[in-house]
């Protein structure tokens, strides 16, 4: 049996992965504490794993306002990455001296947690529940939602745009980490993401199909999706099917607040229009109420996916990493209006695969009507999406991320 600390952040999201990670070890017997934001509590005691909290709460980054890319930037550091670093890392160190794990896993912004387990001499592994985010060679730089580069100019400006957006990451966080890393005796880094390249592994979850093909480092590993729904949608009941036979369309869009409420009302909209039945789920962020449903249009705060899809002919999406596994999982094509983050990309990879058809998140009702009625004339985009979905499927069988995670002790 092998002790583990998992430092955990809620992204939204990134929650039912980072905690389908814990449940798999835990059912492979060995002891899981999670470390972790209050909100997590309820979730992680459903697992069956110990528990902590930070002892700061975390602080919400609006990245749904818009901003310039300093600003953006700047944002990231202060809520995100360098912020919360001091007080992660003296959670985690009095975690250390109390539970003496033998691994350390952590989320992707928990730098804190990773400079603490350096220090202590420890392997961890860092937990990304998305496509690959840091640069390496032949993959477009994140958050852009651009396509791979081709030829010299093109590599160029991928060198030119990681290069950017890393001096701007850097010019307001790399000096708080390095006050972490002094503090715990270790020598500075030379870039914001130095710390997340020491780790013994990157854990890549995601099907490696999905993602564009790069050069990457030695300790990263594409390990698979982990398809669990979140914690508050696998007990929801309340989820009719609307009556009829006209395909069904489900609009899933950020389980966080993005400002996304009138985007949930046009994808409504737009099915009505259609005559299609649909399913809106609106997630914990927004109040169900607050959507006018058309006919044969249903509106509720959750539903668990993976019952659903099943019943599903497309989806309409903000391209969310966990949705769009899940939808290729089950073969189901998607409309996608990215909002930020990781989306773009996302959105991007299944373009460039034929599995969906992306609008603009302030695209119109009748531009939303006009791609949901492209993908579902077009059977090509259901053939495409149950191609991908073959590779998702085969990926998340989980034994490639359990063998990594059962070997971390060993990569003192």
């Amino acid at each position: 049996m092998t002790d583990y600390l998992f430092a955990l952040t809620d992204a939204g999201g990134t929650v039912p992965p980072e905690l389908g990670v814990a449940r798999r070890l835990l059912a492979r017997g060995h002891r899981v504490t999670v470390l972790g934001d209050a909100s997590m509590a309820e979730a992680v005691a459903a697992l069956g794993a110990r528990w902590r909290a930070w002892s700061e709460p975390a602080r919400l980054f609006e990245d749904w306002r818009p901003q310039s890319p300093t600003a953006m930037a700047a944002g990231m550091a202060e809520t995100m990455i360098a912020g919360p670093a001091a007080g992660h890392a003296r959670d985690t160190d009095a975690a250390l001296a109390d539970l003496e794990p033998d691994a350390v896993v952590t989320s992707f912004v928990a730098v804190g947690a990773m400079i603490a387990a350096e220090a202590a001499r420890l392997p961890y592994a860092v937990l990304m529940p998305n496509i690959y985010a840091l640069p390496a060679p032949g993959l477009p730089p994140f958050g852009l939602g651009l396509a791979p580069a081709r030829g010299p100019l093109g590599r160029l400006r991928d060198r030119g745009l990681s290069a950017a957006s890393t001096r701007m990451l850097a010019r307001y966080a790399l000096g708080p980490l390095n006050d972490v890393r002094q503090a715990h005796g270790l020598p500075p880094l030379t870039s914001p993401w130095g710390q997340h390249q020491r780790a013994s592994r990157q854990l890549v979850l995601t099907s490696a199909a999905f993602d564009f093909p790069g050069t990457m480092p030695e300790s990263a590993r594409y390990v698979g999706p982990v398809l669990d729904d979140p914690a508050w949608a696998e007990t929801s009941t309340d989820w009719p099917l609307p009556a009829g036979d006209a395909p069904l369309a489900l609009v899933a869009l950020s389980s966080t607040f993005q400002n996304h409420v009138e985007a949930l009302q046009r994808s409504a909209d737009a099915l009505g229009a259609l005559g299609l039945r649909g399913l809106v789920t609106t997630g914990p962020a927004v109040d169900p109420a607050l959507i006018r449903a058309p006919a044969g249009i249903e509106v509720v705060r959750s539903a668990p996916h993976q019952q659903v899809f099943p019943h599903v002919s497309v989806v309409i999406t903000h391209g969310g990493h966990g949705t769009v596994m899940k939808a290729l999982a089950a073969g189901v094509p998607m409309v996608v209006l990215p909002h930020g983050r990781d989306q773009a990309d996302n959105a991007m990879r299944l373009t460039r695969r034929g599995a969906a058809v992306t609008v603009p998140r302030r695209a119109t009702t009748q531009q939303i009507s006009a791609a949901v009625h492209r993908v579902l004339r077009d059977p090509g985009y259901r053939q495409a999406a149950e191609r991908l979905g073959e590779h998702v499927r085969d990926e998340s069988a989980f034994g490639a991320l359990v063998d990594e995670l059962e070997n971390l002790p060993n990569q003192r």
